[in-house]
């Protein structure tokens, strides 16, 4: 099939997915008033669906690898409709807690199996324009997801969020089924492929074992600033979840831009410097959003550049690793986004004890301070894995 037909498929399912990641944040307090519990007790749901998405992302790579990539993409976002649609059904702490596990396991196969089938089927040459543009599709659904869930939650009820949501994975499913029979032809598939030893090979080499320290931090910083962006917005302005949702669409239009930016930038300055200038964006961003604590302007521009610093980033540090086990991509790509989502859990996590300490600005302070050390570091933390990628793209 067309290579941009496939990206965009499979961002749209990526899309669908991040957005469902985040939306329970702010329809929380509807939920435990629906059904009768205090909001902390209704934080249990959070807590269900991240743990099996990080666990399964090491899962379903070894999977992939043996089975087929689009098979796994399609049967789980198909069990993903379903667990989203059943949400509404719920009436129960337990109930929705169990269902939204399911939801998380089935989710944690999309990200990193849509990355590995690309790394399999684009040559590398178009690659990081292609994972910048699928990436940049997926995140605008992160980013847009609190305005979506609290616009739907507005003007139906919590439980029409889920139900749209399933209905909308439902379609892309559908799609992606009639669709990736000719993209499956170019895909990599290993049925004797290990499950262990590719995640100790990778962890076990030195440059691939830096590039992934280099994301899991990078979700530390990066994902625990954005995790605050909505609370800022509202402590600040006292903006409603429709203003939140419209000025957070600023970091996912700037994804995509820089997404579709990212390939031309590379070809500049390196995938190393430009992964560190990612990264020093993002520390600028964050700055910004200290220095805009009394002017939305000032605060949403440092949204925007947080969304263009971390794709510049994120997308070429996706494209070196999709070179590091060619033959075993979805256990290298699973390992990215477990890393990733690990560090978002810490930087998230961390984050919300120093703002309950010293306050959000501080919080941004001090993750601003961190990507610009890590974009300091990666120049030489990462200079070997550029040159063992060079080989590469001179023979693809």
């Amino acid at each position: 099939m067309d290579r941009k037909k496939l990206i965009v498929l499979l961002g749209l399912a990526g899309f669908i997915v991040m957005a469902d990641n985040w939306v329970v944040s702010p329809i929380l307090p509807a939920i435990a008033k629906s059904v009768r519990v205090a909001p902390a007790a209704a934080g249990a749901l959070i807590a269900a669906y991240m743990l099996p998405f990080g666990l399964f992302q090491l899962v379903f790579g070894p999977l992939a690898d043996r089975f087929g990539k689009s098979r796994v993409i399609i049967g789980t976002l198909a069990a993903f409709s379903v667990s989203t649609a059943l949400l509404a059904l719920g009436s129960s702490i337990p109930v929705l807690a169990g269902v939204r596990a399911l939801t998380g396991l089935f989710a944690a196969a999309t990200m990193p199996i849509s990355l590995a089938l690309i790394g399999d089927v684009v040559p590398m040459q178009q690659r990081q324009n292609a994972i910048g543009s699928f990436m940049g599709i997926s995140f605008l659904g992160q980013a847009l997801s609190m305005g979506i869930g609290g616009a739907i939650a507005f003007f139906l009820n919590w439980r029409g969020v889920f139900l749209l949501y399933g209905a909308f994975a439902a379609l892309v499913t559908v799609v992606l089924w009639r669709s990736l029979s000719t993209a499956a032809e170019g895909e990599t598939r290993n049925l004797k492929a290990p499950v262990l030893r590719p995640y100790l090979s990778l962890l076990g080499e030195g440059a691939s074992l830096r590039t992934y320290l280099v994301i899991l931090f990078e979700g530390v910083f990066l994902l625990g600033s954005f995790s605050y962006l909505g609370t800022v917005l509202s402590e600040r302005f006292h903006l409603s979840f429709l203003a939140i949702g419209a000025v957070m669409t600023a970091f996912g239009v700037a994804a995509v831009a820089a997404g579709r930016m990212s390939a031309r930038i590379a070809e500049r300055l390196g995938r190393t410097r430009t992964i560190a200038a990612g990264l020093l964006v993002a520390a600028a961003a964050d700055g910004l959003v200290v220095a805009g604590s009394h002017s939305l302007l000032v605060t949403g521009i440092g949204v925007f550049l947080l969304g263009f610093g971390f794709m510049t980033a994120h997308s070429t540090l996706l494209t070196v690793a999709t070179e590091f086990a060619r033959a075993a991509r979805g256990a290298a790509m699973s390992l990215v986004t477990f890393a990733f989502m690990l560090g978002g859990a810490v930087g998230t996590q961390l984050g919300s004890r120093v703002i309950g300490v010293t306050g959000s600005t501080a919080m941004y302070a001090a993750y601003g301070a961190g990507l610009g050390v890590l974009g300091l570091l990666t120049l030489p933390a990462l200079s070997a894995a550029a040159r063992a990628l060079a080989p590469a793209e001179e023979t693809a």
